[in-house]
């Protein structure tokens, strides 16, 4: 049965009523394009995020990676300059929580001279860049509401000295939300309500894009991918690279050391045996605050999404079932009299894949710690923690003009 005629789906059964022929047509042309079967995962939503027995898992620290420098570096810049690491940026937010109706990497981050997010961000990737004497392919994720803005933002600025050729541009797949009744919200009478995937949806989201083949053209082996936000991030560095290859793994992650017992980060461990993230709420005290012999945390690793996957084994776990995490938000949408509602509360669910099981389908996985002030600054507000305030005082104590 089609999703409306099943006699639940209020908000569209109103619609249609509202509608004419030809908006209704319009409306089911999209109904149709939409995999239901993801509202099944309602009935799932306390099983999928039953957790499996953790152990902690050791990271390559500062002072080993720091003794292997020459080493990592020389097998790092090797790949990089045989092609085979390419950088796939997820920018499909908006920056709603600094005050912006535009994409999060426009945002001036700059204090005595304009300088954009986006920016710094290519001019990090530049630094590895111009050492390696080739170009790294960038692979940008966008929201379908913000696809046309970046991509006009980085013509505008000439992709900010970077080869327009390695750089690609690509929507994130959308996926619908609904109310606690599993009712399928519609954001206008001729559209359902969609939200992204979640950030664990990136690779299927170029795959469906078409990127593939551009993967295998280019002969692209690794991907790093790295979250908008962080404007001190390194990107393709090619020090995490060798260590990651050097240690025979297929994935690794940056990480930092936890500032606290009870920081609020999710941490590298290993899940039955196998790499994963352990979310900052699911430990518990004894977890938080277990030391080593050296008194050093057990559990003292943080992630700052900052990944490298081996392309291979992403295109063997692609067609695998990714868990799907159905998370209360707030959801606008048009009510059955025709009115558009901005709840104040949580009203329904979305549907996100997470990173961290991804990270969790990879056989093992190298965590690799980087120093937090200098690769750890993002910009999730305008003041206070992790905000744009904190964000360029890191920047000045690491020496870059802004």
């Amino acid at each position: 049965m089609k999703i409306y005629e099943q006699e639940n789906q209020i908000y569209i059964k109103k619609a249609m009523e509202r509608n004419g022929s030809n908006e209704n047509e319009t409306l089911r042309q999209k109904l149709d394009e939409i995999d239901w079967s993801i509202l099944t995962n309602i009935e799932k939503k306390e099983t999928v995020n039953e957790r499996g027995v953790f152990a902690p898992l050791d990271a390559v620290e500062t002072a080993e990676i720091e003794a292997r420098k020459e080493e990592f570096q020389k097998i790092g810049m090797e790949a990089i300059r045989a092609g085979k690491v390419g950088a796939v940026l997820l920018a499909g937010g908006q920056g709603t929580r600094l005050g912006m109706d535009k994409p999060k990497g426009t945002i001036n981050i700059g204090v005595k001279k304009e300088l954009f997010l986006f920016e710094q961000l290519m001019y990090n990737l530049m630094e590895v860049t111009k050492e390696a004497g080739v170009p790294v392919p960038l692979y940008i994720m966008t929201s379908n509401i913000n696809y046309d803005d970046t991509k006009s933002f980085f013509e505008e600025h000439a992709y900010f000295g970077y080869p327009k050729e390695f750089v690609l541009f690509f929507v994130q797949e959308m996926v619908p939300a609904c109310d606690y009744e599993g009712r399928v919200y519609l954001s206008s009478d001729t559209d359902p309500a969609m939200s992204p995937n979640g950030n664990g949806g990136w690779f299927r989201s170029m795959l469906k894009a078409g990127l593939l083949e551009d993967l295998h053209r280019r002969k692209i082996e690794w991907l790093n991918v790295f979250a908008v936000d962080n404007c001190l991030q390194k990107i393709a560095d090619p020090l995490f690279v060798g260590a990651t290859i050097a240690y025979g793994r297929e994935s690794g992650a940056k990480v930092v050391r936890k500032a606290a017992p009870d920081e609020k980060v999710g941490v590298l461990c290993t899940e039955d045996g196998r790499p994963s993230i352990v979310e900052y709420y699911e430990m518990t005290e004894e977890m938080a605050t277990a030391r080593k012999e050296n008194g050093d945390l057990k559990y003292g690793f943080g992630v700052i999404l900052n990944y490298l996957f081996s392309e291979k084994k992403l295109e063997e776990i692609a067609g695998a079932h990714m868990p799907i995490h159905v998370v209360e938000k707030k959801i606008p949408y048009v009510d059955t009299e025709g009115h558009d509602v901005k709840p104040e509360e949580p009203n329904g669910y979305k549907f996100e894949t997470l990173v961290l099981d991804m990270v969790h389908m990879m056989e093992n996985c190298l965590p690799y710690e980087v120093v937090r002030e200098r690769e750890f600054a993002p910009i999730k507000n305008l003041h206070g923690v992790d905000s744009l305030d904190s964000a360029r005082e890191l920047l000045t104590g690491c020496g870059i003009e802004i």
